[in-house]
């Protein structure tokens, strides 16, 4: 049933893996408990953190502690500190000066780019490719693994169902599916195909285990409660699609799951992640996480929260010391095994084995390859690319775009018009602040004329400016046309950025109000990191385009949709709602004892609001080209499916427009009678289909019974013979279905 189905990546051979055991259970057999601990210990890195980017609350700040730290081994890992020639002299202390020589692992937050910076994860999930989400993250490793890096705190895989979560920014939206299909590519871009040991490899870390993204009312931090059948259905399959690839570490979450914190809870770190999938890494703590079990009245003290962690399954301790601190106490006490360390102390010396670090603990330390290889030209060419397969089209009436490069006078209105601060988008560090291209940069090489472009703020993005609607105004009357770019700034996504409103801020509804009254066509830009509810005259706008975080090309990307170079091909990997409070909402909804027929206006006692249907204003999987393309009936290739069989579902599409595209064919299932209720769709399977001006192609899915399955009230895959309603369309809110029986076995 999931994703992961898929050849895994390269694993180290059995004879070096024998190898590798032998050198680590040597160095295990003579280390002291302090040195056991320190294996254990990660600290954030001293000597290559920008300042902007110590906190306070680390007390890691002086280089000279942590060095001292390293020589006595009690210090191995570091995490945030990016450069070569740095790294090179930070672990020649471990190699050359401390007793036993273990390298250091190095880590860092790389989530869409180091110095060449791509679109949000949640952006490029709109482009629905898994090869590109694949390429983004092969070209971040390879930056980051010259810059002196062995792990990746990415991807992150939390399924995303409330828009109003800061930190859906990270993901790939709201399908499980999808969700899995981006995990395996992004794994295997962050590791490459070579093996870990590989020079430009990064070992992956998938986030954050687990249900950290169904935190109540969408607060980032809070606690979870659910079902075991909504837990393996919906927020476990990601991460056991990334482990499938070959991921070698895992990041617990911050909240509780059901009374249990993530970071004390046997029942995931232990029982699911080591019993049953049998996962064979380590597991890191997010940011003190383990010594906010205090906070959660889960753990009395420092000491309590150390061994509650460590017995449920953590083995590294990020950022708190509190591993270093009680280790050697608790063993002596007998409150946790020596075993339990030295299994958590195996398992990162093991994966430093697999990650090559005793054979070239200098690996990534070369500066001459990182001045080559980062911030490369092909890089920046694949941003672009990224960039613009990322875009969305919502709605485009009168085919008002694209516009013309030339003879059309053009009012860029908004407070992202001529910014720069907010291309990159939230979990930037490293990026290049010398290439970042804005809209009016990006507008001004596409246009033929500079002069046909007048360039207005209008307002800030949460304050008005003052003369700033009168300047928008004047501006867009002496325009033929307005495109307004607005929507967040890069500070009101990602982590601890939960809103209560997901809604454009009150100045720039103001402004698109006072633009929209002159009646002049408006195209609406939107920079955002999460579904919006859009109203007024954002709404009624004659275009509409998800532009979302970019990254370092976003002027380039947008203006290559915007003026027509290229046709808009992305979706929606977020539903829109009609209201903020429909949230948490997810276009695979069940459909209830009472469902509403949204097609009537007014209805009562049945699962509606009264403000609006049970539907999306823009769903999941939506998203418009410069074509035409219509869809003709779903044909299955026979009526049944046998129980072991397969069966071929087809259907034919057209573009009648006048531009080439690229089409995202999505392949839904609704299972109509099951022993659990079943959502009104589910996404199976999608694939992207290009299409010339007037031509039709067919497009044929092979469906067999394990796409069918649905997580059971046991946590198991599990079907039923019965009839399954099977769509081939173009979002989650379109298209016919056909009928398909499954036979019994």
């Amino acid at each position: 049933m999931f994703a992961s189905n898929v050849v895994a990546a390269p694993r180290i051979t059995s004879r070096k893996l024998e190898a590798d055991r032998d050198r680590v259970d040597a160095l295990i057999a003579g280390m002291t408990i302090q040195e056991k601990a320190g294996q254990l210990n990660l600290l954030g890195d001293p000597f290559r953190f920008r300042p902007m980017n110590v906190n306070p609350l680390d007390g890691q700040g002086d280089p000279a502690r942590v060095t001292r730290m390293i020589r006595e081994g009690l210090v191995g890992n570091l995490f945030n500190g990016v450069g070569a020639e740095a790294g090179r002299r930070i672990q020649t202390i471990a190699v050359e000066e401390s007793r036993l020589g273990i390298p250091l692992l190095f880590a860092a937050d790389i989530i869409h780019g180091l110095k060449t910076v791509f679109p949000v994860p949640l952006a490029e999930a709109a482009a629905f490719d898994a090869d590109l989400a694949r390429r983004t993250a092969r070209a971040a490793a390879v930056e980051g693994a010259a810059s002196g890096i062995h792990q990746t705190y990415a991807p992150m895989v939390d399924v995303a169902r409330d828009q109003r979560w800061g930190r859906g920014v990270e993901g790939a939206g709201e399908d499980v599916w999808l969700n899995e299909v981006l995990a395996v590519a992004r794994v295997r871009g962050f590791q490459g195909e070579k093996g870990l040991a590989d020079r430009d490899a990064l070992l992956a870390t998938p986030k954050h285990f687990a249900a950290y993204s169904a935190a109540i009312a969408g607060m980032d931090y809070n606690t979870t409660d659910m079902s075991e059948a909504t837990l393996r259905g919906t927020f476990l399959p990601p991460f056991r699609a990334a482990f499938g690839a070959g991921a070698l570490s895992v990041m617990t979450a911050f909240n509780d799951l059901n009374g249990v914190p993530a970071s004390g809870n046997p029942y995931l770190l232990t029982e699911i992640l080591r019993e049953e999938w049998g996962f064979t890494g380590f597991v890191v703590s997010d940011y003190t996480a383990e010594q906010e079990l205090i906070a959660h009245g889960f753990a009395a003290d420092g000491r309590d929260a150390a061994r509650i962690a460590l017995l449920a399954g953590m083995d590294m301790s990020m950022v708190s010391g509190l591993f270093l601190e009680h280790i050697p106490d608790l063993v002596e006490t007998g409150d946790v095994p020596l075993a339990r360390v030295d299994q958590a102390v195996r398992r990162v010396l093991m994966t430093k084995a697999a990650l090559g670090l005793f054979d070239d603990p200098y690996r990534g330390c070369d500066p001459e390859r990182e001045r080559r290889v980062v911030g490369s030209r092909e890089h920046r060419d694949l941003a672009r690319e990224a960039g613009v397969k990322s875009i969305v089209l919502l709605k485009n009436e009168g085919g008002l775009l694209p516009l013309k490069p030339s003879g059309q006078k053009i009012a860029l209105i908004g407070p992202f018009g001529a910014d720069v601060d907010n291309v990159f988008g939230p979990w930037t560090i490293w990026g290049d602040e010398t290439r970042r291209i804005s809209l009016e940069a990006g507008f001004r090489a596409a246009m033929d004329d500079e002069a046909d472009l007048a360039v207005v703020m209008g307002s800030d993005v949460e304050t008005a400016l003052p003369g700033g609607i009168a300047a928008a105004v004047l501006a867009a009357s002496q325009a033929d046309v307005v495109v307004l770019a607005i929507g967040e700034s890069a500070r009101m996504s990602g982590e601890a950025q939960s809103r209560t409103e997901i809604d454009i801020p009150a100045p720039q509804r103001a402004l698109a109000e006072a633009v929209s009254a002159t009646g002049k066509p408006v195209v609406v830009l939107l920079r955002n990191g999460r579904a919006m509810e859009l109203s007024g005259p954002i709404k009624d706008a004659g275009a509409i385009v998800v532009t979302w975080f970019l990254g370092g090309e976003m002027g380039h990307a947008v203006a290559d949709i915007v003026f027509g170079l290229v046709s808009p091909s992305g979706r929606l990997p977020v539903s829109f709602p009609h209201r903020s409070g429909q949230q948490p909402y997810s276009y695979d909804h069940k459909i209830t004892g009472r469902p509403a027929n949204n097609a009537l206006a007014s209805q009562e006692y049945v699962a509606r609001y009264r403000e609006t249907t049970n539907t999306a204003l823009y769903p999941f999987g939506h998203g418009l080209t410069y074509g035409a393309v219509t869809y003709g009936a779903v044909t299955p290739a026979a009526a049944t499916l046998a129980w072991d069989g397969e069966v071929e579902v087809s259907v034919d599409i057209t573009n009648a427009g006048d531009h080439a595209v690229e089409e995202t064919v999505q392949l839904y299932i609704r299972d109509r009678v099951a022993d659990l209720t079943q959502p009104g769709r589910r996404l199976r399977d999608f694939r992207k289909v290009e299409l010339a001006a007037g031509q039709t192609r067919a497009v044929t899915f092979t469906l067999r019974r394990e796409r069918l399955e649905y997580v059971g009230a046991d946590g198991r895959p599990k079907v039923q013979p019965g009839a399954f309603d099977i769509w081939l369309t173009s979002s989650a809110q379109a298209g016919d279905l056909a009928t398909l029986n499954l036979t019994p076995s």
